[in-house]
């Protein structure tokens, strides 16, 4: 049987942001499912255009109850790669028994972690402010190009904006530094990896390391790798081919990834 990997995207992206690396893992024999969250299916110019109605009042529950829903759907736990939010909602996963393994790509932190780094309050300042209520935040040019890709040119990170930006929730960032994002970190887990980029302006790699050295148990594999001149849009910036062969290298010498290990209901 195949392995399944599970992509999941972060804020301001939906599914098509996987398109590359749908293509590489299906050329290495593993079967790919890249969801969109709850309000974040289609072209990213259609949503830009016309935000989902609701789209401001979901929240990060949602969307990990939808997840939740796709694993217990599958034969067997999955291979779980998530980016940003997708990387928090990774590692809850993991933290539930709901993923053989997991990979982390420039991970929002679970328990309320922060890191003192000025980009980092500037940024998240900027999409909870709680003076603007449940309305959507969204995402522009400019801001797409200083924080999210700030690694390339202005013409590249345009192109990278009309290709996969779209509009998103306050109310799932702020529940990422609530309830919702707690984890036990002492728990033995499945193994994983943690990837940061070393420009990132959102998830900055000291926060990356961070989280990494939270997790406790000696038993349980836990590993990180900070690319250099990587920034937030690590996943599409040039290179990410390198990084994609990495983690699929790091995914096939676990032992873990090929014992079958059937999916279980968490209530019986």
């Amino acid at each position: 049987m195949k392995n399944t990997i599970i992509l999941i995207h972060g804020m301001f992206q939906n599914p098509k942001s996987w398109k590359n690396w749908i293509s590489f893992f299906e050329s290495k024999g593993y079967d790919v499912i890249a969801p969109a969250w709850p309000l974040h299916e289609g072209e990213p110019a259609a949503l830009r255009q016309n935000p989902p109605t609701g789209l401001g009042t979901l929240e990060l529950d949602t969307i990990i109850t939808a997840i939740e829903t796709l694993i217990y759907g599958l034969p067997e736990k999955p291979i779980v790669i998530g980016h940003s939010v997708g990387g928090l909602i990774t590692q809850i996963l993991v933290n539930r028994g709901l993923a053989k393994t997991g990979v982390a790509i420039s991970s929002v932190a679970p328990n309320s972690m922060v890191t003192f780094d000025w980009s980092f309050i500037k940024n998240a300042a900027t999409i909870a402010n709680p003076f603007k209520g449940d309305e959507p935040i969204y995402m522009d040019e400019e801001t797409f190009h200083g924080a999210f890709a700030n690694t390339l040119s202005e013409a590249e990170s345009r192109l990278a904006y009309d290709d996969t930006a779209t509009h998103d929730s306050r109310n799932v960032f702020r529940d990422c530094m609530g309830s919702s994002a707690q984890i036990d970190v002492e728990l033995p887990h499945a193994p994983l990896l943690f990837i940061g980029g070393e420009e990132d302006k959102i998830c900055p790699a000291d926060l990356i390391n961070k989280i990494a050295k939270a997790y406790t148990d000696k038993g349980s594999a836990t590993a990180v790798e900070i690319v250099p001149g990587k920034s937030h849009f690590i996943c599409n910036e040039p290179g990410w081919e390198t990084i994609a062969a990495s983690i699929e290298n790091w995914i096939a010498q676990r032992p873990e990834t090929n014992i079958s290990d059937p999916i279980v209901a968490r209530y019986q």
